[in-house]
């Protein structure tokens, strides 16, 4: 496995890591937008809890590289329907935020998948 691989699978993990957390902690930055675009008060432990699962899962995928794939086919399908319910709240200008964490998923996968 190159380095660089290592570096954006690490990279992708802690930053999705990081949105799981901040769901689960209920920051306003996050909640709010939630809110706005109808997502169900009772999905946020579960979304924050798949993508914790997700994020553990890129990092197992280093040393059990299917893991690694399984997680970051789950995480992209988690963004692509983050980044539809942004579309479908019509909030156009909110539409980069999941795209922020879909990007190095995907990144992350194709370079596992290259490997």
């Amino acid at each position: 496995m190159h380095t660089f691989t290592v570096v954006v699978t690490i990279v992708a993990a802690l930053w999705v890591g990081f949105s799981a957390f901040s769901l689960l902690r209920r920051a306003a930055w996050v909640v709010e937008p939630l809110t706005e675009y109808g997502v169900p008060r009772s999905w946020w432990p579960r979304l924050g809890v798949a993508k914790a699962a997700g994020a553990a899962g890129l990092l197992v995928g280093l040393a059990v590289p299917v893991v690694g794939v399984l997680a970051a086919v789950g995480l992209v399908l988690y963004f692509t329907g983050a980044v539809i319910t942004v579309l479908r709240a019509r909030a156009y200008g909110h539409v980069v935020f999941p795209t922020l964490y879909l990007a190095p998923v995907v990144a992350a996968l194709t370079l596992g998948l290259a490997g």
